[in-house]
């Protein structure tokens, strides 16, 4: 692999000394000859073909990839009261980008063969024209500004939390390379902390202030169980880096960082056991299973254990590279209903039942 990065390196840098040598020969615009012309009739026709050629490329694969993948599936599977909105958002945002995308890569290779170099041929030009400025102006900003007018109603209604619909308030806390995630127990306040005073001997991972009354009754788990129908507010700290808590499904998104408290508030919708139920998920499960199956023979045929079968579960995941382990930082998230939140919450120890006793 070295070996080969080396060879591409170089090819590049002989590449860029080439074009360098081009460009310099341009400038001398002085000592220009017939010999010097950048490139005959020819060449330019073959170049305007190729421009065509690679447009009708370009359609090709992109019909191709709607016909294959074009079903979007994570356009159908939010799991929170906000993710509507997001994914609207998101589409009407992408049909944009692909119509005007469209329409203006047509024109630069079709102008790029209709205009190609021919001796004695001059394109058409304006070198100004006040109308055609003012059009490709003035309808960018009319459709920039709907979108970042949606863009911005979105986000409010989604960072405007209710207090009155009492939410649930739960701590993430993300280190390299795991998360943690602390409840704030029946008080639904959460305890404070400081990472000053994290104290590995006593267990106290978090820095969780021990003489804190709103602490005591705090529940710290690595796995996070929200109940469906409820409002989560989340808020985030980092002990090392800037970390990022994305939840996908959910379409949740916020930065950890150092020294200070981020928050994002959500309402899921599906449960866990719903979402594995929809007919999408159960086909990507399918899916996966017969390619770990696949792999499971040929591990298996070395003498090596077989891959355990897909199931789906909602995840935490670090959308910051972190570090070295970042590709493995991730929470299991568990949406289910107030009965088995119950039962899972009566089976976790109290923080101060957790501290070692010095």
């Amino acid at each position: 692999m070295t070996t080969f990065l080396s060879i591409l390196v170089l090819v590049f840098i002989f590449v860029a000394i080439w074009q360098m040598v081009k460009i310099f020969d341009l400038t001398q615009a002085g000592r220009a000859t017939e010999n010097n012309q950048v490139a005959n009739d020819n060449d330019n026709r073959i170049n305007g073909y190729l421009m065509i050629g690679f447009l009708i490329f370009i359609y090709v694969i992109t019909i191709v990839c709607f016909v294959k993948w074009g079903d979007l599936p994570l356009m159908s599977n939010s799991a929170s009261e906000h993710g509507p909105g997001i994914d609207n958002l998101m589409i009407i945002s992408m049909i944009v980008i692909f119509f005007v995308q469209t329409i203006t890569q047509f024109l630069l290779h079709y102008f790029a063969y209709k205009y190609k170099g021919e001796k004695g041929k001059k394109a058409l030009f304006y070198a100004d024209n006040n109308k055609l400025e003012a059009i490709w102006t003035i309808i960018p900003v009319i459709v920039l500004a709907g979108l970042i007018i949606q863009g911005l109603f979105t986000w409010t209604s989604i960072m405007n939390i209710d207090e009155d619909a009492d939410p649930m308030v739960i701590e993430l806390y993300a280190q390299q390379f795991n998360w943690k995630a602390r409840y704030s127990g029946p008080d639904n306040a959460l305890g404070k902390a400081n990472v000053r005073l994290i104290d590995i001997n006593r267990a106290n991972e978090l820095g969780v202030d021990e003489s804190d009354p709103n602490a005591q009754d705090d529940v710290i788990v690595q796995e996070l169980h929200l109940v469906v129908g409820q409002p989560v507010v989340i808020k985030m700290r980092s002990q090392d880096v800037l970390h990022s808590a994305y939840m996908p499904h959910f379409r949740a998104q916020m930065n950890c960082v150092p020294g200070m408290i981020t928050q994002f508030g959500f309402t899921p919708t599906v449960t866990t056991a719903e979402m594995r139920e929809t007919p999408e998920m159960k086909e990507k499960v399918a899916n996966i299973n017969k390619i770990r199956t696949e792999k499971s023979k040929a591990l298996i045929a070395e003498g090596k254990d077989g891959l355990e079968p897909y199931e789906f579960d909602y995840l935490l995941l670090c959308n910051k590279i972190c570090g070295t382990s970042h590709y493995n930082m991730q929470m299991k998230i568990i949406v289910e209903t107030q009965e088995e939140y119950d039962e899972w919450m009566s089976q976790q120890k109290l923080f101060v039942d957790s501290l070692v006793k010095n």
